[in-house]
């Protein structure tokens, strides 16, 4: 173990680490003594080898999944994580792998009260019956949330997925849960068009769009104007940083210090296994300090969202 001293002077060889990153450096070597964190955003639940981007063998390229409950566990106490939002692993073309893991995330609630989940939903027509057998479950102890993405197919704008995606919020609003919406760059799932989910829903429904809003693209559209402008407008949106480019985590908390809102809908997320808890626990930090923004979001935020009853 270092000494503070040995510490402080391969600080000082770094001079020219901003006023942030010093702040992350002091946040994570006391760690221990700051509010417990609380993660909004992880999964449960191994896939199976799948053929990604017409690869000629099948991968599994987010390693590290946790399995089982037990697993999670594990993970939980080694990290000290306080609370967490966990929700059923996808990635694979086969939607029915990830319907599967709902009873997963359902028993992992019902054996620690750190945890919470998200059941995973499906915008699609031809997964209307598998998920309204989810949304049956949705007024059970531990669900706070519904997960859903863009990535298997449909869209936010497309008629045929409207049923769906309108059964879906409908279900939200009914039990009070947050709708979980993978956010990423082009195609169905860019910013621009998630924006019609938050125009005709969010006023009624908490929406937590994951990653920032996604890519370099979504973090200038969302962090430029539109998240505080949804904010203003009386949206309940909210986001994390998960995957965020390093520019954007240190400008969504300066444009939160300079417009004096946006404080309150800032949650840390690991989502573990496909990205990594310490990366993205050293990215927030060095972006939030260690102060009252910082508390909002590792913990206080979690709670107010995911914690309601």
């Amino acid at each position: 173990m270092e000494t503070e001293e040995k510490v402080q002077d391969r600080l000082a060889i770094f001079g020219q680490m901003s006023i942030r990153a010093a702040g992350a450096v002091s946040y994570l070597r006391r760690i221990g003594s700051q509010p417990p964190i609380c993660d909004s955003h992880r999964h449960l639940g191994e896939l199976p080898p799948a053929r990604f981007y017409d690869l000629p063998e099948e991968i599994v390229p987010a390693r590290g999944a946790a399995a089982s409950v037990a697993d999670l566990l594990r993970n939980l106490d080694e990290e000290g994580t306080e609370r967490a939002l966990v929700m059923p692993n996808y990635g694979v073309p086969d939607a029915e792998v990830s319907f599967a893991l709902n009873d997963l995330v359902l028993e992992a609630t019902t054996t620690d009260e750190r945890i919470s989940c998200a059941l995973w939903v499906s915008p699609k027509p031809d997964d209307a019956e598998r998920t309204e057998r989810a949304l049956s479950l949705a007024g059970e102890r531990g669900v706070r949330a519904l997960k859903t993405t863009f990535l298997l197919g449909g869209a936010p704008d497309d008629p045929d997925c409207a049923p769906q995606l309108d059964r879906i919020f409908a279900v939200a609003e009914e039990h009070d849960l947050v709708v979980h919406i993978h956010t990423s760059p082009g195609a169905a799932s860019d910013i621009d068009r998630i924006a019609h989910l938050i125009d005709r829903h969010g006023d009624r429904v908490a929406i937590h769009l994951v990653h920032l809003g996604g890519g370099v693209s979504g973090h200038i559209k969302l962090v430029g104007g539109r998240f505080f402008d949804w904010i203003e407008q009386g949206k309940r949106v909210y986001t994390d940083a998960s995957w965020a480019i390093g520019f954007a985590p240190r400008w969504l908390a300066a444009e939160i210090e300079r417009r004096g809102i946006g404080h309150d809908r800032v949650l840390f997320a690991s989502d573990e296994p496909w990205s990594d808890r310490p990366g993205e626990l050293a990215r927030m930090s060095a972006a939030v300090g260690d102060g009252e923004l910082a508390r909002h979001v590792f913990h206080d935020n979690y709670a107010a969202l995911y914690e309601r009853t």
